[in-house]
């Protein structure tokens, strides 16, 4: 596992946009996930450790699109119907080698070959059999119906690119060209914790004051959705000895460390004090609400990361903070989530030089457009508020007001993750 330098979240500006940050991890981070090879069948969700080529072409021969009849355009008259003998018969999986197609037509299925001197398919509800014969009508263009060898994909081409995250359609993709194993990058380890002597298991008895760790395990369940091997361990105590001790542990063996709450400045905030006594803590003071100031650095040289204590604000610093972090170290392209324009139904005030995320609900307007509806709450402790949502309206930094009818970018929970 790699080490990285103290100074790799070392940052001296007062404010960083996401952006920036997101450039920025880019930039000092190394890839830390080694390379293993998988079959096909594992390999969905894993991350291309490097670029995949096709070996053959794709379709590696002329075929058929439609079960019909394969004739010589040229053997076509210039007007009226065609009359053809039929002088053979291929279906898929055959060999054309053999089959005479001049003067002719042959009777074909789809994906069978196309037999030499055939160039143009007819499909067997456009034509009439009379015996031995076919009657073809006339109109059809030369090539039609029929699949030239590599017009899906080339002999050489690139079909998958190192840093891609796979999917069904490229395990097919690469099933097709002849690949039956990939190289991946193998699954980041992500301890996580909760910090904080208020917090309770989820399912135990409350004692005065608790509340139940609902943090931690939305953290585990978005970072198994993005690809981590994530291990869960549970609640941290504010004692400063027992915090530094259980962050040296989990450095070992994992590539990051990822913690929420306890990351504040007040007397009960241990945790930048038990980092340091290990590694360094900066702050970085992001411009992004809702979201603290994210606390990153190492522990013994693995990565750690600090979200605030609120539900959302963890919430929304994993995906638009973290997620770059996560996707540098496996070695993954970056891609932001994706997003889409809608009518806001609502005004908005706030201040320039940093982007905000609104919880919005999604509905159809009378004159049938789409719109955006504020969620009731701002608090970034209200669960409901993402529970009850549709998604999140992105607030851009320059921005300082939002007008009923104004367009705003979505960000749906859905497509987030």
């Amino acid at each position: 596992m790699a080490q990285l330098t103290d100074d790799c979240f070392a940052f001296g500006g007062p404010l960083m946009s996401v952006d920036e940050a997101a450039a920025l991890i880019v930039e000092r981070l190394p890839v830390v996930a080694d390379v293993e090879t998988v079959p096909l069948a594992e390999a969905d969700g894993r991350i291309a450790a490097c670029d995949l080529s096709a070996g053959i072409d794709l379709p590696p021969f002329d075929n058929s699109a439609v079960d019909g009849y394969a004739v010589r355009h040229a053997d076509l008259a210039a007007s009226g119907e065609t009359i053809l003998p039929v002088a053979g018969r291929l279906p898929a999986g055959t060999s054309a080698e053999d089959v005479a197609s001049a003067g002719a037509a042959i009777r074909i299925f789809t994906g069978a070959p196309m037999p030499p001197g055939a160039d143009t398919v007819f499909m067997q509800e456009d034509v009439r059999a009379e015996g031995a014969n076919v009657a073809l009508p006339q109109g059809l263009r030369r090539g039609a119906n029929r699949r030239l060898a590599g017009e899906d994909i080339g002999r050489g081409a690139t079909i998958i690119a190192a840093g891609q995250r796979l999917t069904p359609p490229d395990l097919a993709l690469a099933a097709a060209v002849g690949h039956h194993a990939i190289a991946v990058r193998r699954r980041l380890r992500v301890a996580v914790f909760s910090t904080g002597d208020e917090l309770a298991e989820p399912g135990a008895t409350l004692r005065p004051g608790a509340i139940h760790d609902s943090n931690r395990v939305m953290l585990v369940a978005l970072l198994r959705r993005l690809g981590a091997d994530v291990r869960d361990l549970g609640i941290l105590r504010d004692d400063p000895g027992l915090l530094a001790a259980r962050l040296g542990e989990a450095a070992e063996g994992h590539d990051l460390i990822l913690t929420s709450g306890g990351v504040s400045t007040g007397e009960e905030d241990h945790v930048k004090a038990a980092v340091g006594a290990s590694g360094r803590l900066v702050f970085w003071r992001l411009g992004i609400k809702p979201g603290r100031p994210v606390a990153m650095g190492l522990v013994r040289g693995t990565p750690f990361v600090g979200l605030p204590g609120n539900p959302v604000a963890v919430y929304v610093t994993l995906l638009f903070v973290v997620r770059p972090l996560l996707a540098r170290l496996c070695g993954a392209q970056y891609v932001a989530p994706a997003s889409f324009p809608v009518r806001a139904a609502f005004d908005y005030r706030k201040k320039a030089g940093r982007r905000e995320f609104v919880r919005v609900s999604l509905r159809r307007a009378e004159d049938g457009g789409l719109e955006a509806v504020k969620f009731p709450r701002d608090g970034a402790g209200v669960l409901t508020s993402l529970t009850g949502s549709d998604g999140l309206a992105q607030l851009p930094n320059a921005m300082t007001a939002l007008a009923a009818g104004d367009t705003v970018e979505i960000y749906p929970h859905a497509l987030l993750w």
